[in-house]
């Protein structure tokens, strides 16, 4: 121990200084860092979406238990997730996400600006394809192989949207309300819950969605899938930040 870590200490226990909250993009973390935390973030939930997927179809045979055990570890990877890397980069792990921000952004509100979009992104997209990759390593499987499962279905589609809808919404709620300490817990809860309730599984994830293409496994995506499932990710972004508009309606004092 030297001279100077017991002030050091001192100073940690007494830094009131307010904590950017999972979900929230802090302006100060140099852009680079945060770059990092997307791609990092992004392959390690992509990691545990495939690999989770190959370990319960390896273990049983029943499709029911199959969803049960990609859902759960899902649930719990994402949690972690934001909780870790939300105060570095907002925790978006998701163009769609990113992009709803940056729009916000040019409205007037908190969020990414044009230069990082461009940086977050591409993080993000890397970022899946090489937790798909890790995945299939981890497991022995191919390290690249186009998935076979197709997933063109209209129902499937409209899945798609409706979860992507749903997840635009909680945030952005939770951002209005002042209540993104919640991201962690509520996110998470959200994906594990529309896993079930929504005909394709909740993707939600433009970049999850490309990763996912990449692996021949449970969680796969067939790739002429993936334009289509990318398409109405887009238009359940824009649906849930309609909602949030009419929903979360900002109160005006009496004087206004």
């Amino acid at each position: 121990m030297t001279a100077t870590e017991p002030a050091a200490s001192d100073a940690m226990a007494t830094d009131t200084s307010p904590q950017p909250a999972p979900g929230a993009t802090p302006p100060r973390t140099p852009l680079a860092a945060r770059a990092a935390a997307e791609l990092v973030g992004t392959a390690a939930l992509v990691a545990v979406v495939v690999g989770s997927g190959i370990q319960a179809t390896r273990l049983t045979d029943d499709v029911a238990l199959q969803l049960l055990a990609n859902s759960t570890a899902t649930v719990f990877g994402l949690g972690v997730l934001i909780a870790l890397l939300g105060p570095v980069s907002g925790a978006h792990f998701n163009p769609a996400v990113t992009l709803a921000e940056w729009w916000t952004a040019r409205r007037g509100g908190a969020g990414v600006n044009a230069r990082e979009l461009a940086v977050y992104v591409p993080s993000q997209i890397a970022g899946a394809v090489a937790g798909a990759i890790l995945a299939d390593a981890m497991f022995g499987e191919p390290l690249v192989a186009w998935s076979t499962h197709d997933r063109s279905a209209g129902n499937l589609l409209l899945g798609e949207v409706v979860a992507t809808a749903g997840l635009i919404l909680l945030i952005f709620g939770l951002a209005r309300t002042d209540r993104l300490r919640f991201a962690p817990v509520a996110v998470a809860s959200y994906i594990g819950a529309a896993y079930w309730f929504t005909s394709s599984t909740s993707f939600a994830n433009p970049a999850v969605t490309v990763g996912r293409a990449f692996t021949d496994t449970f969680a796969g995506i067939a790739p002429a899938s993936v334009p289509a499932f990318i398409g109405m990710q887009l238009i359940g972004a824009v649906v849930g930040l309609a909602l949030v508009a009419v929903i979360f309606v900002r109160g005006r004092t009496a004087a206004e």
